[in-house]
């Protein structure tokens, strides 16, 4: 499986770094098989960060090995475990069981309205579930623990021409 990272700097060495925001997965390095959706990460980590340039890492998996080999929670869709798991990280209030790999979709831009909607209660739990179906979602895999990391394996990054 080949997993892209955006980035305002080369990652080939991916390590966890404390993060001073609650993710949709929670804690990790976060990671996806969708090219574009790395680039766009790549301008909004630059333009944050103001130093760097773009880069968007590729990077390498062996995903029959590392899922028999470490625990992993999936989600094929957007749905309500998803969007209870999404919230409970969001809000920093998951207790439940750790996962050496997360997948699923990402709450991104288009999808974040929605979810915003949703956390202050003007949407409800099936309003959110419908409103998702029509957004183009796109994937996640994150990396939550150094054995996870262990099977990530540094290709190069994607060429500045390609953006």
């Amino acid at each position: 499986m080949i997993l892209y990272h955006g980035s305002n700097v080369v990652v080939s060495e991916p390590r966890f770094i404390k993060q001073n925001r609650f993710l949709d997965f929670g804690f990790g390095f976060y990671t996806t098989t969708n090219k574009k959706q790395a680039i766009g990460f790549a301008d909004k980590v630059y333009k944050r960060r103001k130093e760097g340039s773009r880069v968007v890492n590729i990077y390498e998996v062996d995903e029959v090995k590392a899922f028999a080999e470490c625990s992993v929670l999936r989600f094929d869709s957007a749905n309500e475990a998803w969007l209870d798991f999404v919230s409970e990280n969001r809000s920093g209030n998951y207790e439940g069981k750790a996962y050496d790999f997360i997948y699923g979709p990402v709450a991104n831009d288009d999808v974040y309205t929605t979810f915003n909607l949703y956390t202050a209660g003007a949407l409800t739990k099936d309003q959110t579930l419908e409103a998702l179906k029509i957004k183009k979602l796109y994937n996640q895999l994150v990396l939550t623990s150094e054995k996870a990391l262990s099977y990530l394996k540094f290709v190069g990054t994607v060429p500045e021409e390609e953006f």
